[in-house]
């Protein structure tokens, strides 16, 4: 007897609560991580203000390292799922291992590079004479811990592509208390200084990384998967994460060009540029965790064969991020008076962000279905066509960009372009979603 087809609202709910179920903790793990470097900025800053800076560019540098290769996440996630919809945990944890291997290979490639040239890029980055022996010595010891950090994310998508986003948010949440702990008393109690946060950081992302491979370890033996580095799975695993580490890039070059553009428009625009993007990272955290969920449920879709399975959450996800997006670019406009005079004190630079903000506010659905889309053709494994596509964005934005201090133009014309780059996206997107070629079903793409 033939069962009957779901019908569409039991469909659209079942689709809702698995939604909710991932991207809730997932927004939860997402938020903490930023919280590292403010409970490090308000230790440190007690010391002194040469120490400060010094934090400032060693952490943004940091941070940066760690952050392009984020696609260990995003691609263990699709490979993971797609195995798991497929019926095949071992193969499935399998995969997370290779992922996992690769990061410890990356962290010990970046140690190698960053350790004798730290007071060297101390300099690229304009470190002050003040701050450059503070951020050299931050640096070379949170450096350490990068091996910890790309384990991290590894490992995040190992459990995000089996479906499991709690697991991370109680990671992430421990390894905050642990780090502002140990910073407090390395920093203070123990008389380290700067030194004492870089190692707090250290032995926290440490400590992180260790849970997450007895939890993943304990999945392979109880699956008999092997935890031996396989030389073929590691080269399959940098190979899928090549073109999501050019898709990176790129959004981050975007990210740069807005951030020198803004400098070049004067100190009122650059400090009410910070206080935008601000706030944009923050909404990009709401947006980004439904984006993970899609990562995690359409690989599993595919991985079992369920193209229109895989429509149909695409479909529910979309109307989610759009839904998402108008909700809090509402609050945006709602709260702006509000929140604006927390950032800074300074009016002209509170008139200068107003009607920025408001362009950032009337961006949020647009932004809303991007990111979903975004995390869909991941979780697909389509990564060559999302660097190709953030790489035709960067060779349209960067030169619009440019041309707004040459016209005269201010910030709120610099964030209509970020608008227009947001635009670019959700036109290449959507056209590959509506195309049906991400779809490719199977335990592997």
């Amino acid at each position: 007897m033939t069962q009957a087809p779901a019908a569409p609202k039991a469909v659209r709910r079942r689709h809702d609560r698995e939604i909710v179920a991932l991207a809730v903790p997932a927004f939860g793990a997402l938020v903490a991580e930023p919280l590292f470097v403010i409970a490090d900025s308000a230790i440190v800053g007690h010391l002194g203000t040469a120490q400060l800076a010094g934090l400032g560019v060693a952490s943004t540098l940091l941070m940066t390292a760690v952050g392009v290769f984020v696609f260990l996440a995003y691609a263990t996630t699709a490979a993971v799922a797609r195995r798991v919809g497929a019926g095949d945990l071992r193969a499935a944890i399998r995969q997370g291992m290779d992922g996992i291997w690769l990061a410890l290979l990356i962290g010990a490639a970046v140690i190698a590079v960053v350790l004798p040239t730290a007071p060297t890029l101390m300099d690229w980055f304009g470190a002050s004479s003040t701050a450059a022996p503070y951020a050299t010595t931050y640096l070379r010891i949170s450096t350490l811990g990068i091996p910890a950090m790309l384990v991290v994310l590894a490992a995040t998508g190992v459990l995000r592509g089996l479906q499991d986003t709690k697991t991370p948010l109680y990671v992430a949440v421990g390894g905050f208390v642990a780090n502002a702990a140990l910073n407090a008393g390395l920093v203070y109690g123990a008389g380290l200084g700067i030194a004492g946060s870089a190692w707090g950081t250290v032995i926290a992302q440490c400590g992180m990384a260790a849970v997450y491979l007895v939890v993943v370890v304990r999945g392979a033996r109880k699956h008999d998967a092997s935890l031996r580095p396989d030389a073929a799975g590691i080269r399959a695993c940098a190979q899928a994460g090549t073109p999501l580490l050019v898709r990176t890039l790129s959004l981050r070059a975007i990210l740069v060009i807005a951030t020198a553009v803004a400098a070049r428009l004067g100190d009122a625009d650059m400090a009410a540029h910070q206080i935008i993007l601000s706030v944009w990272s923050l909404l990009a955290f709401a947006l980004d965790a439904i984006a993970i969920a899609g990562q995690a449920i359409i690989g599993r879709f595919l991985g079992a064969d369920d193209a229109q399975g895989a429509r149909e959450a695409c479909r529910r996800m979309v109307q989610w991020g759009l839904a998402t997006g108008v909700v809090l670019g509402l609050l945006v406009i709602v709260a702006r008076p509000l929140f604006l005079p927390m950032f800074s004190g300074d009016s002209v630079v509170r008139d200068t962000a107003l009607p920025a903000l408001v362009m950032v506010a009337l961006s949020q659905p647009i932004c809303g279905i991007v990111f979903v889309l975004d995390g869909v053709l991941m979780g697909a494994g389509d990564g060559p066509y999302l660097a190709w596509a953030m790489v035709l964005t960067l060779a349209v934005f960067a030169p619009v960009a440019l041309l707004v201090p040459v016209l005269g133009g201010g910030l709120t014309a610099l964030w209509a372009t970020m608008t227009l780059m947001m635009a670019i996206r959700l036109l290449t997107l959507g056209l590959r979603s509506r195309s049906g070629r991400w779809i490719v079903t199977g335990a592997t793409r």
